[in-house]
C-alpha cells in the first residue's frame, strides 16, 4: 500500500486546474440550491467525496490503472448489460441501477472508463495505428458499449463517447486516409439520416428523440410541445440581461420561479445561471469551461508518455464537448439531448466520475514532471562527469 501512493508530492499538483473546477463546482451548487434546495445537500456531499477521489486517485500511478485496461472494458460492458437487463426507467429510458438507495448511471462511467481503456490500448499497439485495418479494429471495439448505450435509449451519450474515441485515435496517429474518408462518408451520412429521421412514419429514432430534433429545426411549431423548455430557456437567460435577477430571485416575472423550466436542477442549469447572473454569469461559466479544457488539453501536450496525453485529451474532450453542447441546449443551437453541464448539473454519478478521471490527469502531470526533473538531473550530471574529465 506504501508503494502505491508513492507517486503523489504536493509541489506537483496542478493547483491551476484544481482551482477552475472548484470555482465551476461551487457555481453550480449554488445554481442547484436556486432550481431545487433539496437536492443541493446531496450535490455538496458529491463535491467533497468527489475531491477526496480526486485526491485519492491522483496518488496512484496512473499506469497500474492502465494495466488491468481489459478489465476497466469488461467493467463498463457488464455494468451496460446490467442496465438493460435491471436498469430503473425514468423518463422513458432505462439507464440507471438501483442498488439499495444508491442510483448509478454506467453510462456516465462507461466514458472515464473507455477513455483509460483507449489510452492504454492505442499506447501499447501504437505502432500500428497507421494501418487501416487496425483502425477499423478500434472501432469495432467501441460498438459493444456504444450499442448498449444507444438501446437505453441515449443517442446523445452514444455519440459523445464516439467522439471522444475518434479524437483519441487521431491524436495517438490514427491512419490520415482512413480518417479523411470516414469524413468523407460521415458527413453526408449524418445529412441524409437527419433528412431520413425528420420524414413522416420514420423508425430510425424513437419517438421522442424525433420530436426533439424537429422541434430544433422548426421550433415555433412545437412551442408549446417539444420547444416549450428550450424556448423558455431562451426566454429566461435573455432576461437576466447584464447581471441577472439575482440569487434565488422571487421577482414576479421570474421564469424559473415561474415553474416554466423543469429539470432545471440537471439539463437546464445553465438557465439558472443566466437568469439569476445574466451575462457576467453566463460568461463566467463559459470561461471557465473553456479554460479547463484548454489546460486539459495543455496538460495532453505537455505530456512525454502516449498513454497520459491521450487520458489528458480525452478528458479535455468530454468536458469541453458536453460542456458546450449543454450549453447549447439552452440556448436553442444543437438539440435537447439531456447531456448535462460538466461540474455544474446536479447528478452525483457524472460528478463522482469527473473528479476521478480527473484525478488520473493529475497523476499523469505529476509522473511527467517527474521524469522530466529525472532527465533533466540525469543531464546535467552528465554533464558535469563531462566537464570533470576535460
Amino acid at each position: 500500500m506504501r508503494t502505491l501512493f508513492t507517486t503523489f508530492k504536493i509541489k506537483r499538483f496542478d493547483f491551476v486546474l484544481l482551482f477552475l473546477i472548484l470555482c465551476l463546482n461551487l457555481i453550480g451548487i449554488a445554481a442547484i440550491g436556486s432550481a431545487n434546495a433539496s437536492v443541493q445537500g446531496r450535490q455538496i456531499y458529491g463535491t467533497i467525496a468527489g475531491i477526496i477521489i480526486m485526491f485519492l486517485t491522483s496518488a496512484i500511478d496512473y499506469k497500474r490503472i492502465l494495466k488491468h485496461y481489459w478489465i476497466l472494458y469488461g467493467i463498463c460492458v457488464l455494468f451496460l448489460l446490467s442496465v438493460l437487463v435491471f436498469g430503473d426507467s425514468a423518463g422513458g429510458a432505462q439507464r440507471w441501477l438501483v442498488v439499495g438507495r444508491l442510483r448509478f448511471q454506467p453510462s456516465e462511467a462507461a466514458k472515464i472508463l473507455l477513455i483509460l481503456f483507449y489510452a492504454q490500448f492505442i499506447m501499447k499497439y501504437k505502432s500500428r495505428m497507421k494501418s487501416v485495418l487496425f483502425d477499423i479494429f478500434l472501432v469495432l471495439i467501441a460498438m459493444p458499449p456504444l450499442f448498449l448505450i444507444y438501446k437505453e435509449p441515449d443517442g446523445s451519450t452514444t455519440v459523445m463517447i464516439f467522439v471522444i474515441i475518434a479524437m483519441m485515435m487521431f491524436i495517438g496517429g490514427m491512419n490520415g486516409r482512413f480518417a479523411a474518408g470516414v469524413l468523407i462518408i460521415a458527413i453526408p451520412a449524418v445529412v441524409i439520416f437527419l433528412f431520413m429521421v425528420i420524414q413522416d412514419g420514420s423508425s430510425l429514432l424513437e419517438g421522442y428523440q424525433r420530436m426533439r430534433i424537429l422541434a430544433w429545426l422548426h421550433p415555433e411549431d412545437y412551442a408549446t410541445t417539444y420547444a416549450y423548455q428550450t424556448m423558455n430557456s431562451i426566454m429566461a437567460i435573455g432576461s437576466g440581461q447584464l447581471t441577472g435577477k439575482g440569487y434565488n430571485t422571487n421577482e414576479f416575472n421570474s421564469v424559473l420561479g415561474s415553474g416554466y423550466i423543469s429539470e432545471s436542477q440537471t439539463d437546464f442549469i445553465f438557465t439558472v445561471i443566466g437568469e439569476e447572473f445574466g451575462f457576467v454569469g453566463s460568461c463566467t461559466v463559459v470561461l471557465l469551461v473553456t479554460l479547463i479544457t484548454i489546460r486539459l488539453i495543455w496538460n495532453a501536450k505537455e505530456c512525454k508518455d502516449l498513454g497520459g496525453c491521450l487520458i489528458a485529451a480525452g478528458m479535455g474532450t468530454w468536458i469541453g464537448l458536453q460542456g458546450f453542447w449543454n450549453i447549447g441546449v439552452t440556448t436553442g443551437v444543437t438539440p435537447n439531448t439531456g447531456l448535462p453541464l460538466p461540474f455544474v448539473s446536479y447528478g452525483l454519478t457524472s460528478l463522482l466520475c469527473l473528479y476521478f478521471g480527473i484525478g488520473v490527469v493529475m497523476n499523469v502531470r505529476m509522473q511527467n514532471d517527474r521524469r522530466r526533473q529525472a532527465s533533466e538531473l540525469y543531464l546535467n550530471l552528465s554533464g558535469s562527469a563531462v566537464h570533470h574529465s576535460l
